[in-house]
């Protein structure tokens, strides 16, 4: 029990560092503009 707890806190940690260094590079804005052209594109607005 106590190694899959220590996994999953360190699976954890290692995402959230992960999305932290992406979101210090900028790539945040890049995905937030994609998602945004494709559902002005699925709506039709696009």
């Amino acid at each position: 029990m106590k190694k899959q707890a220590f996994l999953t806190a360190g699976l954890t940690l290692l995402a959230l560092a992960l999305v932290v260094i992406g979101s210090l590079r900028g790539e945040d804005t890049v995905v937030w503009r994609k998602a945004v052209n494709i559902c002005m594109e699925c709506i039709g607005l696009g």
